[in-house]
This record gives C-alpha cells, sequence and structure tokens, in this order.
C-alpha cells in the first residue's frame, strides 16, 4: 500500500518534475528520499519544488504486452548542459539500484513564458 502525504502540491512552482514510466512504484518509494536529497544539492532549489510520479504505463507490441523501457522524463527550466548532465547521472543511479539496468533520461525545458501557474507564466 502506498502512503499519501498531504503536501499542497497546488503551492509554487512544481519544478522539477520527474515523471518515471515502467519503474516500479514501490521501489521507487524506497529512494525517493536520496534521490531528491542529491538532486536537490546539485539544482539548489527548495525540496517541495520536486515531484515524482510513477505513470502506469501499459507497452505494446506486435499484439502482446511487453516491458516497456525503463524511462525518466523530466520537466524542468533550463539549467545548463553541466547541471543537466549531472542530474542524469544522478537519476540513473537511483534509477538502476532498484534494478533497472537500462535507464533513459530524457529532459524537456520549459520555457517562463509558456509555463502558466494560476494563469500567470514566469
Amino acid at each position: 500500500m502506498v502512503k499519501l502525504i498531504n503536501t499542497n502540491l497546488t503551492r509554487g512552482v512544481l519544478m522539477p518534475a520527474l515523471k518515471l514510466k515502467a519503474i516500479d512504484a514501490q521501489k521507487v518509494l524506497k529512494i525517493s528520499k536520496e534521490l531528491i536529497d542529491e538532486l536537490q544539492e546539485l539544482i539548489q532549489c527548495p525540496r517541495d519544488y520536486f515531484s515524482i510520479e510513477v505513470a502506469q504505463s501499459t507497452y505494446i507490441m506486435d499484439g502482446a504486452f511487453v516491458v516497456g523501457p525503463s524511462m525518466v522524463d523530466v520537466f524542468w527550466f533550463d539549467r545548463g548542459q553541466e547541471i543537466q548532465d549531472k542530474a542524469a547521472k544522478i537519476i540513473t543511479k537511483y534509477i538502476q539500484s532498484i534494478g533497472y539496468e537500462n535507464v533513459d533520461v530524457i529532459f524537456h525545458e520549459l520555457v517562463a513564458s509558456k509555463y502558466y501557474e494560476n494563469g500567470e507564466h514566469f
């Protein structure tokens, strides 16, 4: 059973947002604190700006259900190539530590003028 914590997710900017696919949520619980600890230290933003979502995806190939690729989509504002490279290594390390050998990390750069919170862009 997943324990839910009420953390007013409508308050403030939730960036970076990590969306995990084809990765077990119970395993993610075991690494979530340490993963965010390390990313927070690297990125230097408040802890409550981070969010982790585990998508319940179903993959199909050639008429059969298959195990999908382990993937992490990261939605964030640009922090430069060096920080992005380090973040990718941190994410990969933690996902591999829970049993996923191959991990794809894809960064989606948000543009402040196209990101709205409560009807106002940044």
